[in-house]
């Protein structure tokens, strides 16, 4: 009876383990995973700490900047993909860390079709009609053919750092024209503020991997578009270089914020 009891409790302890897995493979493929946060990234924490190698880890798709803010980064289909400040697009060494990025393993949950003649503004909207629910990230992947694609990039920095709101006085604006690609960037809720971008946060890579960057403004030609609804989020600080020491995190930094996404 003892030696049945004892088989009993293994067996359920072992199904048990199984749903406990299976249910957090489910939450894994919905996951947003996050290096640092965007006020640590404006208050002017660019030392990179984790690198794209291990990024790769945790996403397929995403978007952030490489140590000393040395351009843009785009994840597209596994690969990392770097816009510099001569609008040049670079395949980085998994070695190169990242100070600020957010990535998830892309899959499909709802596709549109995207309507010609939208700017930036109409093309959130269309999106937020779409996406009642605002309390949730998404993830989303336009790729389609652009009358205009107004794109950034910023060039990297040296120590003392400055303040995000001061460093993009010297970014480099792109205005491509006629140009096919993919947008690929986020929707995050309004409660992340502080933590990452509430609303959206795009970035865009041209069809021939040659340009791209963090997109101010567009128009549409046409084009499909895929959304991934995201319920976790995995928020990955910094520790090793100490790079949070001394910074203020508590200053409302909406302004900044604003300043550096238009």
């Amino acid at each position: 009876m003892g030696k049945f009891f004892s088989f009993r409790k293994i067996l359920l302890l072992s199904l048990l383990g199984m749903v406990l897995l299976s249910g957090w493979g489910c939450a894994t493929g919905n996951r947003l995973t996050q290096t640092s946060t965007i006020d640590a990234l404006l208050a002017g924490v660019y030392d990179g700490e984790m690198s794209c190698g291990e990024l790769l880890g945790h996403g397929d798709f995403g978007i952030g900047t490489f140590d000393h803010l040395d351009g843009e980064m785009v994840v597209l289909d596994g690969t990392v993909y770097q816009v510099k400040i001569d609008g040049r697009v670079y395949q980085p060494s998994k070695e190169l860390k990242t100070p600020f990025a957010s990535v998830c393993f892309f899959t499909s949950d709802q596709e549109i079709t995207i309507e010609p003649g939208l700017n930036y503004k109409a093309l959130k909207l269309l999106l937020d009609e779409i996406l009642p629910n605002r309390n949730l990230f998404v993830a989303v992947k336009i790729e389609g053919l652009f009358k205009r694609m107004k794109v950034r990039s910023v060039p990297a920095q040296s120590k003392p750092y400055q303040p995000l709101a001061q460093v993009i006085k010297d970014q480099k604006i792109f205005e491509l024209e006629e140009v096919a690609g993919t947008i690929v960037g986020f929707r995050s809720p309004p409660f992340v503020k502080g933590i990452n971008v509430p609303g959206y946060h795009f970035h865009f890579l041209d069809q021939k991997r040659q340009a791209g960057g963090h997109i101010l403004n567009l128009e549409t030609i046409s084009g499909s578009c895929q959304l991934d609804i995201l319920n976790t989020l995995t928020l990955v600080l910094p520790t090793e270089s100490g790079s949070l020491a001394g910074i203020d995190l508590s200053q409302d930094r909406s302004h900044a914020l604003e300043k550096v996404e238009r």
